[in-house]
């Protein structure tokens, strides 16, 4: 249903195109962004990822059956040493194809990626405590929540707290 490949510079448009509001762009990306979100940004963001010497792989998310970009997600921090990663920048920008279980094929791929091609021991993601769609998402693709910091970000007058949620390598492998 959906493919990964690597996030071009003809990708920076739709990204950005999907991200509407402050608020939006701390829960995608988190406080390296500043709203609205720009090229320039952009350039940094991919800058020395997605080749063999890269501690960051950036992905759009393809709809194989009709070829469009419906997202985009992110593979960080890999540490060979240590053999461990954490998922970012989750996004299902497609309203077309919200609800439909795309969020967890996607989060299943860079599994793949992550336990398969990188031989991964551990895979981290952190998620805000009131996106409880997200978090059943990572819970349905094996991920278990570690702890929660409270009032972690500042946005505006709120803080937001964040679960911590990872998952083992055997644990992806007793899924498959």
């Amino acid at each position: 249903m959906i493919e990964l490949r690597y996030f071009e510079p003809n990708d920076y448009q739709q990204l950005m195109d999907w991200i509407p509001s402050q608020d939006f762009l701390l829960q995608w990306g988190g406080p390296g962004f500043t709203y609205p979100l720009t090229v320039s940004q952009l350039e940094t963001y991919v800058n020395g990822a997605n080749n063999d010497d890269s501690s960051v792989f950036v992905y759009k998310v393809i709809h194989k059956e009709s070829g469009n970009v419906i997202g985009h997600i992110s593979l960080g921090k890999l540490d060979k040493t240590n053999k461990s990663a954490r998922i970012g920048k989750v996004l299902v920008g497609d309203n077309d194809v919200r609800g439909q279980g795309i969020g967890q094929r996607m989060i299943e791929e860079l599994l793949k990626i992550a336990f398969n091609e990188f031989a991964l021991h551990r895979v981290s993601l952190g998620v805000f405590e009131f996106n409880q769609s997200a978090i059943r998402c990572y819970e349905k693709a094996g991920f278990t929540k570690e702890g929660l910091l409270r009032d972690y970000r500042k946005n505006g007058i709120e803080y937001w707290s964040l679960w911590e949620m990872s998952i083992l390598e055997h644990e992806w492998l007793a899924k498959q």
